[in-house]
């Protein structure tokens, strides 16, 4: 779109958790920029996207076709609940090897946490040192607003975005205050228990007029309330929880399921972890939180009530096991029983061991550039256009998620298109089929 405002200047990048994903996240960005590794799994730095007819043979990539923030010009900050600076963090998360972490060392030692809101009820695995001592909620939200400013003035930055990736709290309704931002802020008042510190951070943030991102399960810019405040101040928001391993390989396995009309009887998935990740889904509750996003998907991509025959009584299980020895390196395995032609049973087996931070670094590098880019465009409220990397993305009301990796990336590409002022591609190809025929009306 013609007007829309350049990248000029630092782009503040702060991450409510500084654990494995961000400090592998801090590293991967100062090696990258400094010509040590490449932004492998990063849409916004080695993805592409074709322009016009595939006979004209123009494919660019997407930072240039739209105007991204570089690397160059990425800064970060973080809050935690424990003391520990970035590389402390790296060392004892165990992703990065001993070459990256001497390589990258200066920058993670420059990243030390601001006291982070925190709420032990709701994360009681973790051995908080680090807190935020306010005693009410208003209190809370300015010390975080005061944060952001410092962190902008610190960090010589223009514009922020804050993308939340702390640990998942337990599973709680929502409050009842959310359903309105008048009483959201009355419940602010009277320091309302249902309140969580993610609300607070999230709240603080589009106070703040800076874009929020939910990277984690967690209840926050879902909430009718926290919507509202988003469209009133004119800041886009996007969520939640990053779509990354094993819900990645089963929004591109069941869209291959309904496509060939294969039916499914049951999908069994379950996975072991050993990070700080692991031991908070250890807790049941957290685990709820983290259940919700990973079991959702499927229904709304097989669609029972269209294919009742296929898909009308399948059974799904997740599971997730805490398995210290494991670290950051994830197993999701699945069981897929299907039936095809005349019912006949037949079953798929994946076995995706993977690394938990390699895979959703990349994801909160695109975020972050990604809803900069939406506020520079003046795009306030859900950014639907982005539900590629969550697992629950958040649409408006009245319409139903999409979760087909494929659709999504569509989406996403045709809203960079529109963008620059080009056609978006629908794959259609009628004029091929020859010059005289009749294209449908109407």
């Amino acid at each position: 779109m013609s007007g829309t405002k350049g990248p000029s200047g630092r782009l503040a990048v702060l991450l409510p958790g500084l654990g494995a994903v961000a400090t592998t996240l801090i590293a991967g960005v100062d090696l990258i920029r400094r010509g040590k590794s490449r932004p492998v799994g990063s849409l916004t730095q080695m993805g592409t996207a074709r322009l016009g007819r595939r006979t004209e043979g123009r494919v660019v990539l997407l930072r240039e076709l739209v105007p991204l923030a570089s690397l160059e010009q990425v800064a970060f900050g973080a809050w935690d609940a424990v003391n520990e600076d970035g590389e402390q963090v790296a060392r004892r998360s165990g992703v990065l090897d001993a070459a990256d972490l001497e390589a990258a060392g200066a920058s993670l030692r420059a990243v030390r946490p601001r006291p982070a809101v925190f709420d032990a009820a709701r994360v009681p695995r973790i051995a908080a040192n680090h807190l935020v001592t306010a005693s009410t909620h208003r209190d809370r939200v300015a010390v975080l607003q005061q944060d952001i400013r410092d962190f902008k003035r610190d960090l010589q930055a223009e514009r922020a975005v804050v993308i939340f990736m702390a640990s998942v709290e337990t599973l709680q309704p929502p409050p009842a205050c959310a359903g309105s931002l008048i009483d959201f802020e009355a419940g602010l008042d009277r320091s309302d228990p249902a309140i969580s510190p993610t609300m607070l951070y999230a709240y603080a943030a589009l106070r703040e007029r800076v874009p929020f991102v939910n990277g984690t399960p967690n209840l926050a810019v879902e909430l009718p309330a926290l919507q509202a405040l988003a469209r009133e101040v004119g800041v886009p928001i996007a969520g939640k929880d990053f779509k990354s391993g094993q819900t990645m390989m089963k929004t591109v396995l069941a869209p291959a399921l309904k496509a060939r009309l294969l039916g499914l009887r049951g999908w069994f998935s379950t996975n072991i972890l050993g990070n700080r990740d692991g031991e908070v889904l250890d807790e049941p509750q957290a685990f709820r939180a983290k259940e919700v996003t990973k079991t959702g998907v499927l229904d709304t991509i097989l669609q029972p009530h269209l294919y009742p025959d296929l898909y009308g009584d399948f059974t799904h299980k997740v599971s997730i096991h805490y398995y210290p020895p494991r670290g950051d390196d994830k197993e999701g395995w699945d069981n897929i029983d299907l039936f095809g032609w005349l019912h006949y049973p037949m079953q798929i087996k994946v076995n995706f061991l993977c690394k938990d931070s390699i895979l959703a670094a990349p994801l909160a590098l695109d975020l972050a550039l990604f809803m900069d880019l939406a506020s520079r465009l003046g795009w306030k409220g859900i950014q639907e256009w982005l539900s590629f990397y969550f697992k629950g993305p958040m649409v408006p009301e009245g319409l139903y998620p999409e979760h087909d990796l494929f659709i999504q990336l569509s989406k996403l590409k045709n809203t960079l298109r529109v963008v620059a002022g080009e056609e978006p591609i629908n794959h259609l190809g009628l004029e091929y089929y020859g010059e005289d025929l009749p294209l449908p009306r109407g």
